[in-house]
Order: C-alpha cells, then sequence, then structure tokens
C-alpha cells in the first residue's frame, strides 16, 4: 500500500464526505494505493454514521472511534498504530488542509529521502489575534528550544514514512510536537513544504483559548523531555547533588566558625538563631529529595511499560 490517511475529528459531520472525495479523486488520478483511516474522537453530533456509510460504499475507509474526546494526540497515536501505508499522510477533516498536497508530499517522503514532511501554512486565513500571532510565536519558540527550523510545527498536513509513525508516541497534547518528538528518535531528515490553507468552510473551531496555554506548558514539557526524558537522574541527579553539597559545605562552615570562636572565646550567637543554619539545612533537604526523584523517575521508565490513554470503542475494516 502506498499511502494511508490519518484524518482525527471531533464534531465534522458535514465536511466528512467532501473531504473523502477529494482525497479519492487526488489518489485515483495518481494511481496511488490507499487507505484513509478516520478517527473520531468522541463526536456527539452524526459524524460517525456518515463514516459508517461511506466505509460501506468504499472498503479503502477505515474507521476508529473512541468512547470519548480524549484529544487529538490520542487519535492520531491511535491512527498511526493502525496505518499500513508506506508514507503516512494527516490533515485535519475541517477542509483546511487541501488534498492535492498529497503527491507532492509523497514524493519527498519516497524520491527526496525525508523521513517527515511538515506543511508550512505561509498564508492563512485564521484570525490573527487569537491564531496568527500566538502561533508565530510558539513556532519561534520551537525553533529556538528544539534547534529544528521549521515554519509551522502545529500543521496538521503532514508526511511521515511508516517507520516514524510507528517509532515516536504521541500523547498528552503533543501533536504540536511531532517533529520534534521524531528528531529526538534520530529521525533527522525532516523537511518543510508550503501549503494551501484554506478558511473553515462549515462549523466552528474545536480549539479555545486555553491552547495557547496548554502549548506554551507543552512546549517546555517536550523541551525537558528532549534532553533528560529517558535520564531524569541527569537533571534531578546533578541539581540535587549540588544543592546537597551546598547545604552541606555551609553547614560545615557554620559548625566550624562556632567551635572556633567558643575555643577562642569569642562571643556568638547559636547556631539555631543563624539564619544561614536553615538555609543550610533546607538545601540538603531539597537536594536530597531532587536526588530521590531522579532515581525515581529511572525506576519508571525501566519499569513501567507505555499505556495507550484512550479507549477505542467501535473499529471498521481494522
Amino acid at each position: 500500500m502506498n499511502i494511508s490517511v490519518v484524518i482525527p475529528l471531533l464534531n465534522e459531520q458535514e465536511s466528512i464526505t467532501e473531504l473523502f472525495d477529494w482525497i479519492a479523486k487526488v489518489m485515483q488520478s495518481n494511481q496511488f494505493l490507499y487507505e484513509v483511516i478516520f478517527v473520531d474522537d468522541g463526536s456527539t453530533d452524526d459524524s460517525w454514521k456518515v463514516i459508517q456509510k461511506l466505509s460501506i460504499q468504499h472498503q479503502e475507509v477505515k474507521a476508529i472511534r473512541f468512547q470519548r474526546n480524549y484529544g487529538k494526540s490520542q487519535a492520531l497515536d491511535a491512527g498511526f498504530a493502525k496505518a499500513q501505508g508506506e508514507v503516512v499522510i494527516t490533515m485535519d477533516a475541517d477542509l483546511q488542509d487541501n488534498p492535492d498536497e498529497i503527491p507532492e508530499l509523497y514524493n519527498m517522503i519516497t524520491q527526496e529521502g525525508y523521513d517527515l514532511v511538515s506543511g508550512w501554512k505561509k498564508k492563512r486565513y485564521d484570525n490573527v489575534v487569537t491564531k496568527n500571532i500566538p502561533s508565530k510565536l510558539f513556532n519561534w519558540a520551537a525553533r529556538k528550544t528544539s534547534g529544528l527550523h521549521l515554519h509551522d510545527f502545529n500543521c496538521g498536513l503532514k508526511a511521515y514514512k511508516n517507520e516514524v509513525i510507528k517509532t515516536i508516541k504521541v500523547s498528552g497534547e503533543m501533536h504540536r510536537y511531532i517533529p520534534i518528538l521524531a528528531l529526538n528518535e534520530g529521525f533527522s531528515s525532516i523537511g518543510e513544504k508550503v501549503v494551501k490553507h484554506q478558511a473553515r468552510k462549515y462549523g466552528v473551531t474545536k480549539f479555545g483559548i486555553d491552547r495557547f496555554i496548554n502549548g506554551l506548558l507543552d512546549l517546555i514539557t517536550i523541551s525537558f523531555l528532549s534532553k533528560f526524558g529517558k535520564r531524569p537522574m541527569h537533571f534531578f541527579g546533578l541539581l540535587g547533588t549540588l544543592m546537597f553539597l551546598f547545604g552541606f559545605f555551609s553547614a560545615f562552615y557554620i559548625g566550624a566558625s562556632k567551635l572556633y570562636r567558643v575555643y577562642h572565646k569569642i562571643q556568638t550567637i547559636l547556631v539555631t538563631q543563624n539564619p544561614w543554619f536553615y538555609i543550610a539545612l533546607t538545601s540538603m533537604i531539597l537536594g536530597t529529595l531532587l536526588f530521590l526523584a531522579g532515581f525515581l523517575g529511572e525506576l519508571i521508565i525501566k519499569n513501567n511499560p507505555q499505556q495507550k490513554h484512550y479507549k477505542v470503542k467501535e473499529e471498521i475494516n481494522l
């Protein structure tokens, strides 16, 4: 099979059929063998009924339905687990991503040797204040943090080698930073393609103002995980050791100074009246706790298998 198209969706009943017909037209004109995997992330409208109807009419349609809304990252992860195509394309279901981009994305993976190609919506039709400006700020921060020079990390239209999506684990709300996850797993051939962005035709956006806060927190998380996710002791252990040593030598100095003054009969205060004593004590306690946090993190990583954080309710043709 040449291509798997993974489409996460939530309450997009108006656009599903139009999107599939568009994808099918592109695939047939290029003679691709393909499958389209819809992942219904707990829709409360008739999205699942529309998908069921399509699956009866077209054998290329496959689908996963979640028990409830788990989020786009979990939807992508479920779709990736089922995808069989040599190249995997992701796109949103709201018709803002253009299926006509698929052939060139496919060629960039198969002929130009990219592991991952991320779309860049250079000209956008979103609200400038609520989407464009925050998106540019997040993309700038992601570039500076990861060292990966992409203009649009959050573009839903991306292409992957099958090996990439079978290797990475998309959880939480990390779908924004999949290229960084791939880079962390050793897939360094990451490219970018300017893609057409279209104004939303049906419905309303499913992302609120909270996505900006979540995006920032996710960026901090992935920055930490990029460096210390597999070896937490390298962060917590080092920081804890430094804090403990600072507290220990501070306490040693306070004790030695006290003994020196007592020995030479110099007037001095009680150790417990010295504020540095409590700073030293607190530093040693915090240093010990940080060291233990790193140690426990190492144990968790080595002994706890990764678990999927979603429950599938139904599947079609999978």
